[in-house]
């Protein structure tokens, strides 16, 4: 019988790996059923919702663009920048909260169902292996397979290699570096030039060593379920004990019962659970690090139950609670808390991104001296307006100081933004001579749109001579006294 694991003759320590250190490499067999048929189906959808997202566009804007060097996020038509800090953050708390709660209800089926590591290495780069006649343990096929494999998995590697770099640059600036030299952007160049080369490491050697050595999801599965998780399960009541073999038919195994014998267990340890596994594990061991889900063992043991005459379901999604015989709660208070947690997150997220700013405005100091006497006795402080257009149009800004009798601002440049831009504009503001006290007036720096829209009024403090100007009165009254 064909293995899925190619022997050495050592123990192991991980499915992949034996306790010399030698790989221990694994070449599935495909186990057709429902569940394969239903994960294919998935897997195709997400494979074209990756390559299309790009190109789709909402409120005239990417629906995915994670513009990285300009600091711009894109997320279903709406644009995150940095300032937003606590939009960003209750986003990414709201997406760890959903993975706890969707890990507590159905286990690792991110998993097994739409994790691009799973997707890609099962529906497109084995499905290749196995065409060429590569994917059967021990065969190294012809060189000829082995080169046409190393072209496709390159083109393939360069297919989502490109894809990817457009969640971050934009299909029209992507299409513009395709059609000129890479001298011409030599970073982007580069950027596609390893990650294509990661990939090709990924699934051409790496494999499923990335879900069990550098996926630390596995490892977080001890906090993350419980027993009434959905898992995939190998029900040892009904199993047990394996049943004895005698001369079969293609790849299944009958069991034979001795004279003496009680009735054994369904399970006929034909192994076909482990040799279908794309990690490498044998389910009926326990629940493991390493499964991820994928259901191929369920699919294999249910067309053995069926050969066999006998009821499916000897490997199949269930929880710990159920296997145990006990009943299963749905509605437990992890579930609630997890619940509850993310109902929160996602008002609260909602509510600040329906009421966030048109604009953002930050005001600091400018260089040199703090103020300036001017000649007709006015005083000057020099300031840096900042101000983010964060709407999808132009918009027309005006500045103006209140608090401050007589005071008024002044800028060089004009205020219009276009959509979503940032702009710093230097800007003086003007104050009377007499509206300082101890050298400082407090004053209030209003920026708002000529649309009425929107308004700002950001505190700050002007700086100017009238601690020097008092002292002097001081020290004239002190004189007098004395005289």
């Amino acid at each position: 019988m064909a293995t899925g694991v190619e022997t050495t003759g050592a123990s192991e320590v991980l499915s992949t790996l034996t306790r010399e250190g030698k790989r221990r490499w694994i070449c599935p067999k495909v186990s057709d059923g429902r569940f394969l048929r239903a994960r294919r189906w998935v897997a195709w959808g997400l494979i074209a919702v990756f390559t299309l997202v790009p190109y789709v566009r909402l409120n005239d804007r990417p629906l995915v663009l994670l513009d990285v060097a300009a600091r711009r996020f894109t997320l279903f038509g709406t644009t995150f920048l940095p300032t937003d800090t606590v939009l960003l953050a209750l986003l990414m708390v709201s997406i760890f909260v959903l993975v706890f709660l969707m890990s507590a209800l159905f286990g690792r089926v991110w998993c097994g169902w739409a994790c691009p590591q799973t997707v890609y290495m099962e529906f497109v780069y084995r499905p290749i292996e196995r065409l060429l006649g590569l994917g059967r343990p021990g065969s190294k096929g012809t060189p000829l397979a082995r080169g046409v494999k190393f072209v496709v998995y390159l083109l393939v590697s360069m297919y989502l290699a490109h894809t990817f770099l457009a969640y971050f640059v934009g299909v029209e600036r992507l299409a513009q570096w395709v059609r000129q030299s890479p001298a011409q952007h030599p970073a982007p160049f580069f950027v596609m030039l390893a990650t294509t080369a990661a990939m090709m490491f990924d699934f051409g050697y790496f494999r499923e060593q990335t879900c069990i050595v550098a996926c630390p999801y596995g490892r977080f599965q001890s906090v993350m379920l419980d027993r009434d998780s959905t898992i995939v399960a190998y029900d040892r009541t009904r199993g047990e004990p394996r049943g004895k073999k005698r001369a079969a038919t293609g790849d299944v195994a009958l069991p034979v019962l001795g004279e003496d014998e009680a009735r054994i267990g369904d399970c006929i340890d034909c192994r076909l659970c482990v040799t279908t596994c794309p990690t490498g594990i044998d389910i009926r061991n326990g629940l493991q690090m390493e499964c991820v889900n994928c259901a191929q063992c369920i699919d294999a043991c249910d067309a053995v139950m069926a050969k066999i005459g006998r009821d499916p379901g000897l490997i199949r999604y269930a929880s710990q609670r159920e296997l145990a015989g006990e009943s299963r709660r749905r509605v437990r208070p992890r579930v609630a808390i997890y619940a509850t947690l993310l109902a929160v997150l996602g008002s609260l997220f909602l509510f600040a991104l329906a009421t966030k700013s048109l604009a953002t405005v930050i005001i600091v100091r400018g260089r040199g001296a703090p103020f300036t006497v001017m000649p007709d006795g006015t005083v000057m402080n020099r300031v840096n307006v900042k101000v983010t257009n964060r709407t999808d149009r132009p918009v027309s800004y005006t500045v103006e100081v209140v608090g401050v009798p007589g005071a008024s601002a002044r800028h060089e440049e004009g205020m219009d933004l276009g959509p979503e831009e940032a702009r710093v504009i230097p800007t003086s503001i003007v104050a009377p001579f007499d509206a300082f006290s101890r050298g400082k007036a407090s004053a209030v720096i209003r920026v708002s749109d000529t649309e009425g829209r929107f308004t700002k009024d950001v505190k700050y403090t002007l700086m100017g001579p009238g601690t020097m100007v008092e002292h002097s009165k001081s020290q004239k009254e002190d004189d007098d006294e004395e005289q």
